[in-house]
């Protein structure tokens, strides 16, 4: 799929949006490592949130907070089962095809945005544009 506002736009993107200021939102949405893990857990199938905090150790009120956010994104859902929850995902072939093909991308860039100043492993936020930074010796726009 090739990412342009024609085709990423269509009848399920909101009015007035360019479909990638949604695609950005879908990525955010998988930019935490916790969701990443909840949601690689929910590939295997229906799990609690008492399932997901044992499995991924992480505390109740993370998982949970995790899961909304996810659920808000659409990227799962979840049916009453006794006193509990089972959480699902949504659609996961495609969330699935995703997850491959970052780690294709990944793979074939050499994980250099690990090292990335903006976005890489240890920063924190979102730059303003004003304030993305270039790896040194790289100018702006090369």
């Amino acid at each position: 799929m090739t990412m342009t506002s024609d085709s990423m736009s269509g009848p399920a993107a909101p009015a007035g949006s360019d479909g990638l200021e949604v695609a950005a939102a879908l990525f955010h949405g998988l930019s935490d490592p916790s969701r990443l893990a909840i949601l690689q857990h929910l590939t295997l199938g229906e799990h609690r949130v008492r399932d997901l905090t044992e499995h991924l150790g992480l505390a109740q009120s993370t998982v949970s907070a995790h899961l909304a956010c996810l659920r808000d994104c659409g990227l799962v859902m979840s049916r009453p089962q006794g006193r509990a929850s089972m959480f699902s995902l949504t659609s996961a072939p495609e969330l699935l095809g995703v997850l491959d093909a970052a780690q294709r991308l990944l793979a074939v860039s050499g994980y250099a945005v690990a090292l990335c100043p903006n976005y890489g492993v240890g920063t924190e936020g979102n730059p303003a544009p004003e304030r993305l930074c270039t790896h040194a010796g790289q100018e702006a726009g090369a």
